[in-house]
């Protein structure tokens, strides 16, 4: 995000209107308003002049597209590919709903089923290919086959009405029992509508915070404490994300501290992918190496029969190495953005350059309102954090006790998006905003940050097209084939490879692990390799894909918060993603072999 400069005022003190934010979801100019006390008794600084317009490139030069057009084209190639990859699905396990091995099949077409051809018939009346409800209650749809024959609908009618639909069931898709997602079933929600609210509350409580100038003064009195060392900040933030990472995954939450970071990396001269590349690799790093992530590690080892405790110090030396690789790539890019601007992957605009300069000089006192402002800030984030930390779970696996402090009953989005609201109307009143400036400036925040919101329907509109397809079960049976009858190091590098492909399929940390480690498990004992290692194969190929994959709301709409190119992440991303690999099979391997 483009740090607010502080607007030049009209004549009769009037301030410019607000600037469009575009595609990025961000605007370039929130810090004062009419009739605000920004700094009763401080010193404002004088107007930044606006700085030349960044040229123009040259006509007939390749531009990279936007996320909306990469995650399009990926759309379309699934949706493509549905066609050819055999729809199939293993028996699952009527008490636990695993998949069991050696039980996959491929499901007939439902045309042939139609014709005359052999049916299966399973066990749920209602689980059918075409899901009976979405079916029914679409206008001019008929039921096609009866309920109790499984077979998939590889008509192109049918296929492209999946395409078609893809956005809102991205948004708000319901989840049946035989997991099919529609707008029209009844189930859980497997649309991405509670994040997308939680994106817009965001913008909204954080443009309301920066109409006070709080936060812009804050991030320049911390980038001047810094100025000479903003490598140590970066570490003790990278590290800070990594630990949430590891201990209750961390990583769709962290949507809301990229607009934070772009202001205060550019401050210390470095550039937006610096702010990017605390959040992804911080928080990716430490997800890699969950020790007690009870969202992936703990629904992986339950489904492996096994305690979370189990392979827990092999996954804490993988945390130790790859945080630290992380860190240090980071600082290494920062220092050389420092060092040489022309060295950066995203480049430093004039705009950018100037809104630097203007955090770090003459930066004024914080009033007393202002830091009213920013305890209420930091409170509400530690709010969000706390209550989205399982702590219960936590105590219990490690101390086998319930956790002696008050704790949420149920918060998680739609919470956390309501605390966001309720902040802001309670900052826009402390900053005096009053009742229309501050609804106003909530709405206004809300837009800003609606493209990074559309950016994330678009991407679980990827996976809904994956998942009714049913291609998931049948990458799962060729992952089957691919490990079975190798030796027990190779097993290990298999299991690790081999998930990568389901992580993109299944970015749910939680799904993936619910359905490969019932196949895996089974699988490692013949291996003669401990399940524990199975685990952390599994644990370390999720967080591998989510560093990278267009498919992830938070790398696609991390980007778009930060303004900086999925091609541009990609070029700057890639070699550290050949070292982590590397070093993920060489713990697993070298494990495998060695127990």
């Amino acid at each position: 995000m483009i740090p607010p400069r502080k607007a030049a005022r009209g004549p009769g003190g009037s301030s410019p209107g607000w600037d469009d934010g575009g595609a990025s979801g961000l605007a370039h100019d929130r810090s004062v308003s009419d009739g605000i006390d920004t700094a009763a008794g401080g010193k404002q600084s004088p107007p930044a002049s606006e700085p030349p317009a960044p040229p123009v490139p040259p006509q007939g030069r390749f531009k990279f597209p936007t996320a909306f057009t990469v995650l399009a084209a990926v759309l379309v190639l699934v949706w493509v590919a549905s066609f050819f990859v055999p729809a199939g699905k293993y028996r699952t396990n009527p008490e636990t709903g695993a998949p069991v091995p050696g039980t996959y099949y491929e499901l007939p077409s439902c045309s042939a089923v139609e014709a005359g051809g052999t049916a299966l018939v399973v066990e749920s009346p209602g689980e059918t290919g075409t899901a009976p409800a979405d079916a029914q209650s679409a206008p001019t749809a008929k039921v096609v086959p009866e309920p109790g024959v499984n077979c998939v609908d590889t008509s192109f009618t049918y296929r492209f009405k999946q395409l078609w639909d893809s956005p809102s069931n991205g948004l708000y898709g319901v989840e049946a029992s035989n997991g099919f997602v529609g707008p029209w079933e009844e189930g859980f929600l497997y649309g991405s509508a509670a994040i997308f609210l939680f994106v817009l509350a965001v913008g909204a409580f954080i443009t309301v915070t920066m109409k006070t100038e709080a936060i812009q003064t804050g991030i320049g009195r911390l980038a001047l404490r810094f100025r000479a060392s903003g490598y140590v900040l970066i570490a003790i933030l990278m590290a800070v994300f990594a630990i949430g990472g590891t201990t209750y995954g961390m990583w769709e939450e962290t949507l809301g501290f990229f607009v934070l970071l772009v202001p205060l990396a550019l401050a210390l001269h470095y550039d937006r992918m610096v702010a990017a590349s605390i959040v992804f690799l911080g928080a990716g790093a430490g997800v890699i190496g969950s020790t007690v992530n009870p969202f992936a590690t703990g629904v992986a080892s339950d489904a492996a029969g096994i305690s979370i405790g189990d392979g827990i110090g092999l996954r804490i030396a993988l945390w130790i190495v790859v945080v630290s690789l992380g860190i240090g790539y980071v600082v290494w890019y920062a220092r050389r953005v420092a060092s040489d601007p022309s060295k950066s992957k995203v480049g430093i605009s004039p705009s950018d350059a100037a809104d630097s300069e203007a955090l770090v000089s003459d930066v004024p006192a914080l009033t007393t309102r202002q830091k009213v402002v920013l305890v209420l800030f930091a409170g509400t984030f530690l709010t969000m954090i706390y209550g989205f930390i399982p702590w219960s779970d936590l105590w219990q696996e490690g101390f086998g006790k319930n956790f002696p402090l008050p704790t949420f009953a149920d918060f998680y989005f739609p919470e956390s998006a309501a605390l966001f609201l309720v902040m802001a109307v309670v900052i826009g009143l402390i900053a005096k905003l009053g009742e229309e400036g501050t609804v106003t400036t909530i709405v206004a925040g809300a837009a800003d940050f609606l493209g990074a919101g559309l950016i994330i329907v678009l991407a679980r509109g990827i996976t809904v097209v994956m998942k009714n397809a049913y291609m998931t079960d049948t990458i799962l049976h060729w992952m089957e084939k691919a490990v079975s009858g190798t030796s027990a190091g190779v097993f290990a590098i298999l299991a690790f490879i081999v998930n990568i492909p389901i992580a993109f399929l299944v970015p749910s940390s939680s799904g993936h692990a619910a359905l490969v480690m019932p196949i895996l498990a089974p699988l490692a004992d013949f291996a003669g390799v401990s399940r524990s290692i199975v685990v952390t194969a599994f644990q370390s190929a999720s967080g591998f894909v989510n560093l990278v994959t267009p498919t992830s709301a938070v790398i696609m709409g991390g980007l778009a918060l930060s303004k900086v190119g999925y091609d541009k992440y990609l070029r700057f991303v890639w070699p550290f993603l050949v070292v982590v690999f590397v070093v993920v099979c060489a713990f697993l391997g070298i494990a495998a072999a060695t127990a």
